[in-house]
Parts: C-alpha cells; sequence; structure tokens
C-alpha cells in the first residue's frame, strides 16, 4: 500500500525542517552555557566569586527576556529564515567576543550583549514550528528541537573539556579558546540559514502541490478551530490566565534547568577529585544522554495520547526527589546515577509543555504568547545560578542552592497539575 499524502507529507517535513533547525538549537544552546565550562580555569583567572559567577550566567536571561516578545512580533512580520539569520550572526558575534574580556564587569556586559542579541531565538524557533506542523505533531516536533539542550551537552561535554585541557595557541588561556572557536559556528549558520531555511508551506519547493494544499489546509482548520473556541488579542496574552500559569511553571522549571546546565561542570569537579577537564566532561555527558532519550519517548507518548500535563509534570516529579537526594549521596557515582534522573526529569518537561501555549493561540497572539511564557521562564535562568551561587559563597557548600532548585522543580509539577483541562477562554473582555 503506497505511503498517504499525510504521512508522506510529514515525513518530508521530518527530512527537511527537523535537523536544520535541531542543528540550530545545538548551536544556541552550546553559546549559552559553555561559559559553565570555561568556568572551571576563567574564575580563578579573572578572580571570580561564587555569587559573581551566577551573576555572569544568569545576566543573559534578563536582556534576553526583555527583548523575546518584540523580537518574536519582528519574526512573525518579517519572516523566520532573515530574523533567525539575523540573530545568528550577531549572538555569534557576541559569544567570540566573550572570550577577549579581562575583568568581571566586560564580562557582564558581553554576557548581557548576548542575550539582546539572541532574544527572540528559541520562541522564534518554537512559532517557526507552528507554521509547519499540526497540533498533534508538535510536541514530538518541538522535543527534537529540545533535544538540541542535552544533545549540546553530549556533544559539548568532552569537547570543551578537551579545549580546555590542550588548547593554549598564542598565549591566550584555553578558556578564551573554548568561548571563541564556539562562537565561530553560530556566524557560519546564520548565513546557512538565509539560504536554507524554508519560509511558509505555500512557498515549499520540496513538497508536491497535492502535499503543499493538504498541509495548508491542516493548518489553516486548526486556526479557524481556535479562533472559533476563542479570540485573544496581542494585549491580552499578558493577561491571560492560562498564559500566565504556564509562565509560571516554565519559570520554576527553569530555575532547575539552568542551575544544572551552568553549574553541573563545577558539580562534579567538586565530587570528582583529581580528575582532568576531560575527565570531568564525559561525566557531565552521562546524565544529558539520558535527559535525550527520556525527553524524546515522553513527547512520543503525549502526541500519542493527546495529553500535556502529566506528561510535562510526572517527570518533573521524579527529577526534584532525585535532586533532593543529591545532597545525601555518599559517593560520585550515587551522585552520578541520581543526576540521571533530574537531567530526564527536566528534559521531558519541555516537549508536552510547549506545544500547550500553540493550542491556545493564534497569529500575532501566538508570537507574543509564546515570547512571553519564554522570556518569564528564562527569567528562571537568571534566578537559578545566581541564587546557588549566593548561597553557595554564604555557606560554602552547594547542598542549601540544590535543595532550593529541587523545591522550585516540585512547584513546576504542582503548577502543571493544577493546569485547567478546560479548552475554554478566561480572558476577560
Amino acid at each position: 500500500m503506497p505511503p498517504s499524502l499525510e504521512s508522506r507529507t510529514l515525513r518530508k517535513l521530518n527530512i527537511r525542517i527537523l535537523p536544520f533547525v535541531f542543528f540550530l538549537y545545538v548551536i544556541s544552546f552550546l553559546d549559552r552555557i559553555n561559559i559553565g565550562f570555561a568556568a572551571l580555569t576563567m574564575n580563578r583567572e579573572l578572580a571570580i566569586t561564587s555569587q559573581q559567577f551566577g551573576l555572569i550566567a544568569g545576566i543573559f536571561f534578563l536582556s534576553y527576556s526583555a527583548f523575546e516578545v518584540p523580537s518574536n512580533l519582528l519574526l512573525h512580520k518579517i519572516g523566520a529564515r532573515v530574523w533567525i539569520a539575523r540573530i545568528l550572526l550577531t549572538w555569534g558575534f557576541f559569544a567570540s567576543l566573550t572570550g577577549f574580556v579581562h575583568n568581571v564587569h566586560q564580562l557582564l556586559a558581553v554576557r548581557f550583549l548576548l542575550g539582546v542579541a539572541e532574544a527572540g531565538y528559541f520562541p522564534g524557533m518554537l512559532l517557526y514550528l507552528t507554521y509547519w506542523f499540526p497540533q498533534k505533531q508538535q510536541a514530538r516536533a518541538i522535543s527534537i528541537l529540545l533535544t538540541g539542550i542535552p544533545v549540546t551537552s553530549i556533544l559539548g561535554a568532552p569537547l570543551s573539556g578537551l579545549i580546555l585541557d590542550h588548547i593554549h595557541w598564542l598565549g591566550f588561556g584555553s578558556w578564551r579558546w573554548l568561548l571563541i572557536l564556539e562562537g565561530v559556528p553560530a556566524i557560519l549558520c546564520g548565513f546557512l540559514a538565509y539560504f536554507l531555511l524554508p519560509g511558509l508551506p505555500a512557498q515549499a519547493k520540496f513538497l508536491a502541490p497535492e502535499e503543499k494544499n493538504w498541509l495548508v489546509a491542516e493548518l489553516a482548520a486548526e486556526e479557524r478551530k481556535k479562533l472559533a473556541a476563542q479570540t485573544i488579542s496581542v494585549a491580552q496574552v499578558f493577561f491571560n490566565p492560562r498564559v500566565l500559569h504556564l509562565s509560571a511553571a516554565i519559570f520554576f522549571l527553569n530555575v532547575g534547568m539552568y542551575t544544572m546546565s551552568f553549574w553541573l561542570p563545577q558539580i562534579i569537579k567538586s565530587l570528582s577529585t583529581g580528575g582532568s577537564n576531560s575527565h570531568i566532561g564525559i561525566l557531565v555527558m552521562i546524565p544529558h544522554l539520558a535527559g535525550a532519550i527520556a525527553m524524546l519517548l515522553v513527547a512520543r507518548s503525549s502526541d500519542r495520547r493527546l495529553e500535556r500535563r502529566y506528561h510535562a509534570a510526572i517527570p518533573v516529579l521524579c527529577g526534584a526527589c532525585a535532586l533532593l537526594l543529591l545532597n545525601s549521596a555518599g559517593s560520585l557515582a550515587a551522585s552520578v546515577l541520581l543526576l540521571c534522573v533530574v537531567a530526564p526529569g527536566l528534559y521531558s518537561f519541555y516537549g508536552p509543555f510547549y506545544s500547550m501555549p500553540a493550542s491556545l493561540l493564534t497569529g500575532y497572539s501566538s508570537a507574543a504568547g509564546l515570547a512571553f511564557v519564554a522570556s518569564v521562564g528564562n527569567l528562571g535562568g537568571f534566578v537559578g545560578p545566581y541564587a546557588v551561587g549566593l548561597l553557595n559563597q554564604k555557606t560554602g557548600n552547594m547542598r542549601l542552592g540544590l535543595t532550593v532548585v529541587g523545591l522550585s522543580m516540585l512547584v513546576s509539577a504542582s503548577l502543571m497539575l493544577l493546569f485547567p483541562k478546560s479548552a475554554k477562554s478566561h480572558t476577560s473582555s
């Protein structure tokens, strides 16, 4: 039996769209979190305290969050191909520039500018996927995109460890080369995105006419269904109770996600006495590998059942409990094993979660809503790393900070369990 029109179309989307956006997201997340590996030698050279490092890691998210909504509205107006290429080029420049700083204040300034340059990239990619994938395929598509987070660490952690141990060219510190070299791919990908990233389905040359017509009709039917259920303006998005509920849930989740992203190399180093940076990179890779596998399996189950709340909440509950137990782990092996529960709990959240705002909103409201949810969520990327750094400096260890992060993850899971089942609009006129 020949494949159906739907399956043929989706297969082409999976081949043409997903691999490229996945690769672009790997590049973006690498430039966002490699400061965590650079810290293994940078902090000593620049005399950076734990509290200062938490601020350096988190300040990116203040500027990133501030500019996300206008950036996503511009993407919806100008087009994904041009705007995403612009984001890649400017953030690649600032990512590489980070390797040339000489003090804490310069580092804070460049990290802030990196956030401005990259603002809107993640919600822009989410919005872009809604242009191509019907609702019942979105959790899987989003999860493939976001699998870039653990894959970045799976590939980037050993690579970063090797750079720190072996590259000292021209008398530059290895942490400088780490930041410079890992910023270059974003610049190159900016040019690739402009020429290779498809625009909208109606102009897709890789789809046959009947495939294009089916996809356009399917997406239009979903838009009409959402408009019939509710009409939310761009201004109303920021006060909609369901949007605010989702924003709070992702905020508390990202407190945990970015704490692990930025602090995990230092957590592993504190447990692995005498290990090289390359050895630390391999150990950091293991929990992220478990997270990548879990992320895809949970998203597939979520799409199959068209259920989002429990698929997002239950893994986070398990991860939070594992993180709270981490303080009592008696060995490096036990700690890595617990982290192999924490990481899947965090990563599995994203696919089911980010398919929820798109099911509520349409058009410019969808662009604004996705950006608003992501921007509030990314503030957790400031709060988590900075709080852990501050508490680490005050107490001399990470126990209290990790407890706070574990409790934050429990709040996120609770908010997801409390999210209303009804699809009715809660927006007041």
